[in-house]
């Protein structure tokens, strides 16, 4: 059965970090596009950083320096560090795994960044 399954959201305050985990199961991470997403109240799905099956990363402006993608082949996970959070980073954040035709995402996780 392929499975995304994404944790490691929660309350922070402004400038804290959270580092979030989408853990794969019935496909390999290496072959696939892996990408967050995320989705604030009232707002369309984002996508937010992605790492290729090569292993190039990709991230949107507004998290440029502060979020870094990275992965685990070995344990089929992939990470998404989150520093310097800001209140607008606050979303339900999603995983994607990607290799067209296939499309699979997890379960989103909650971030709130507030004081």
């Amino acid at each position: 059965e392929v499975q995304l399954q994404a944790c490691g959201g929660g309350l922070v305050q402004p400038g804290g970090s959270l580092r979030l985990s989408c853990a794969a199961s019935g496909f390999s991470i290496g072959d696939y596009t892996i990408g967050w997403f995320r989705q604030a109240p009232g707002k369309k799905r984002e996508g937010a950083s992605c790492i290729s099956a090569g292993g190039r990363t990709y991230y949107v402006d507004s998290v440029k320096g502060r979020f870094t993608i990275s992965r685990d082949v070995a344990k089929n996970t992939v990470y998404l560090q989150m520093n310097n959070l800001e209140p607008e980073d606050t979303a339900v954040y999603y995983c994607r795994g990607a290799n067209p035709p296939y499309n699979y995402w997890g379960q989103g996780t909650q971030v709130t960044v507030s004081s």
